[in-house]
């Protein structure tokens, strides 16, 4: 309803104005300077939002534009003052000039909510509106037409044949209390800066752009009033009235103005910006050659308007670019560093430089005071990298984003307050864009590095096997030498000794005997060398039995737990060997370090994995050599070379458990 209205009333006055009273002083500054900007931006809030403050700025822009074509229809019918229905006309242009006053005044009063917070100032707010009774209450008490001062045309000598003459006598209160809205006005300022200066501080934050606007506003009303009229207090007006619209718009951006949502915010104050930079170009390049247009011949007029649009084009570009920047920052920049971000990344091999170039890339394009990025460790755990750090972080992040590729969590990107302002929601998408766009480059990265890692590992690794098999080789040939040898070499004299004695007729029974014996203790000792090389039971009874007879020897009290399953299989060769040692590894380092009063061993099958679990009652893993070397680097060797897996930790309230691992595959069963 509005929209027609006062599209309607501003095409009159234009018309009339600009083309039909071609050679008068055509007056089009105010409703095309005025009114048109207030009057485009009013109408379209209204299509995006139903808020109480949207509706006033309408119904405030529209009945502006309603008294400027009741103003033109006056002046340019000044010989239809004489008729009858005249005093009705007059009344509409008197109601549609203070419903534009108490519109705005309810809109300054209550901005951005459309409510007051104190029951006082709602009170106030509703008062304001009295000075709509004025074309009324002027019609029955006043017995001449009473007209606007700024017609410039006096309504005394028109008879008012409406006015009831008992009602004369409130003529000179409906002209002081109404038809001066000064009384209105103040009471609508004394609510706004109430609130401006004396309300909670969110209040206070919300409406201090547009008091701003409202004082320079008022200021500018008073000098068109009272003080002689001049070019700069004309452009003074105007200009405070447009920036209504730009105060409004910023409202809407920061606090949410008329209700609209955060996700619409930003495309809203776009489009409204756009629509209200569009409308001012326009205003700006046709203005001069309508109001020149007496003095003009119409090819002057076109190129005048031409020579406007084409002068006014950078202008409005830049301010198209610069609210645009305001909005969803600096887009050119933001593409900048994503179009570069992918070539850096793809030259980074280094996890180090990676995370230098990420830091610094996502700094850089979103203005941020620092930017930290934490990698996930094995636990799941964000570790700070020194490296992926670019300026120097302080509090809590303001913005952060997860490096994630599929469904895996690789780090996260964590970014400080920006320099200026806060960030857009296109910045904040932009980071998701980053982060998205360098997983990849980090999960790649990542992954080399932990190759390269497991290689030194596994090349230490096989250094340690290799010095161990030295060793035991070393061990062994000390073991032969200094005893199964020296036995054998006694044996071979000894022989040597019963065969020339009894070719003397020498040798007795008891000799052969003790060569016997000698011959059984070498057969021991060889038995006792072999067990500690490979234990008989574990041929020929199973991993089971082999570590419940170690547990008969272990010198603190042992349980070993396993179902039947377990123990009637029979694993692979490899499998049992590593595991045994294993067992006998953890077990001495137990008894060695942990001081501990209970052990156990559980053994299962599961997933086509063998897990062994080792556990005591011990001091910890605190106590236990370190992983480099001892007990526990050979107890990871083994297991290693079968490709399982070791984890040792602690438990409550006390001791450690070594949990291993080991993959075994029955015919036709897939590794979990």
């Amino acid at each position: 309803m509005l929209a027609p209205i006062g599209a309607a009333s501003l095409l009159y006055v234009v018309i009339t104005r600009g083309f039909v009273d071609s050679a008068a002083d055509h007056g089009l500054a105010w409703p095309l300077l005025g009114v048109l900007p207030t009057l485009v931006f009013g109408i379209w809030l209204l299509t995006v939002s139903s808020s109480r403050s949207a509706v006033f700025i309408a119904t405030a822009s529209t009945a502006m534009a309603v008294g400027s074509a009741c103003e033109t229809f006056v002046q340019r019918n000044v010989e239809l003052i004489q008729q009858p229905w005249f005093p009705l006309f007059n009344m509409l242009g008197l109601t549609a000039d203070a419903v534009a006053t108490a519109a705005f005044l309810a809109l300054f009063a209550t901005y951005p909510t459309g409510t007051p917070e104190r029951r006082w100032q709602k009170v106030a707010v509703a008062f304001v509106w009295v000075p709509v009774l004025v074309g009324p209450l002027t019609l029955l008490t006043t017995p001449h037409v009473v007209m606007q001062p700024y017609v410039g045309i006096s309504g005394d000598a028109v008879p008012n044949p409406f006015a009831v003459p008992w009602l004369e006598w409130a003529a000179p209160a409906v002209q002081y209390a109404i038809y001066q809205p000064w009384p209105s006005v103040l009471l609508g300022l004394s609510v706004l800066y109430s609130r401006a200066l004396f309300g909670d501080a969110e209040v206070r934050a919300r409406t201090r752009v547009m008091t701003w606007v409202v004082t320079a506003a008022l200021a500018s009303f008073v000098m068109w009033t009272f003080a002689p009229l001049t070019w700069i207090t004309t452009a003074a007006v105007f200009a405070s009235l447009a920036a209504v619209p730009l105060a409004a718009i910023h409202g809407i951006l920061r606090y949410g103005a008329f209700d609209i949502a955060p996700d619409d915010r930003g495309r809203l104050v776009s489009r409204s910006s756009n629509l209200l930079i569009t409308v001012l170009f326009g205003v700006a390049t046709a203005t001069p050659a309508v109001l020149l247009a007496g003095s003009l011949s119409v090819t002057g007029a076109i190129l005048l308007t031409t020579l406007l649009a084409v002068c006014l084009l950078p202008a409005r570009g830049w301010l198209r670019g610069w609210i645009q920047r305001a909005v969803f920052g600096d887009r050119e920049r933001q593409f900048t560093l994503l179009s570069q971000l992918g070539t850096q990344l793809d030259q980074a091999v280094d996890p180090n430089d990676l995370l230098t170039r990420l830091a610094g890339a996502v700094r850089d394009g979103l203005d941020a005071t620092w930017v930290r990025i934490r990698l996930s460790g094995h636990d799941g755990s964000l570790a700070q990298s020194p490296e992926g750090a670019a300026g120097e972080a302080g509090g809590e992040p303001v913005v952060s984003c997860g490096l994630v590729r599929g469904d895996e969590t690789l780090g996260r990107i964590d970014v400080g307050p920006r320099r200026k302002g806060e960030y857009s929601d296109a910045e904040r998408d932009l980071l998701r864009t980053v982060a998205s766009q360098a997983s990849p480059s980090v999960a790649n990265v990542r992954l080399s590095a932990q190759l390269a890692q497991q290689l030194d590992d596994l090349t230490a690794s096989r250094e340690r096997l290799v010095a161990a098999q030295d060793d035991e080789r070393k061990r062994l040939e000390r073991d032969l030498h200094d005893g199964i040898q020296q036995n054998v070499v006694a044996q071979i004299a000894g022989l040597r000794l019963a065969r020339n004695r009894l070719q003397r007729g020498e040798l007795t029974a008891d000799e052969l005997a003790g060569l016997q014996d000698q011959a059984r203790e070498t057969l021991s000792d060889l038995r006792e060398l072999a067990h500690g090389i490979h234990p008989p039971v574990l041929s020929d009874n199973g991993l089971v039995a082999a570590i419940e007879s170690s547990a008969a020897r272990f010198p603190i009290p042992l349980t070993v737990e396993a179902d039947d399953g377990v123990r009637a299989e029979r694993f692979p060769e490899d499998v049992e060997t590593t595991a045994y040692y294993v067992v006998r590894e953890a077990l001495a380092n137990t008894a060695k370090h942990a001081n501990a009063t209970t052990a156990s061993v559980g053994l299962a099958r599961e997933n086509g994995h063998l897990q062994i679990a080792i556990t005591d009652d011990g001091c910890g893993i605190g106590t236990l050599p370190p992983a480099a070397s001892g007990g526990l680097a050979n107890i990871r060797d083994r297991v290693a070379a079968l490709r399982g897996s070791l984890n040792v930790s602690d438990h409550d309230p006390s001791g450690t458990t070594v949990l291993v691992e080991l993959p075994v595959k029955r015919e036709g069963e897939h590794l979990g």
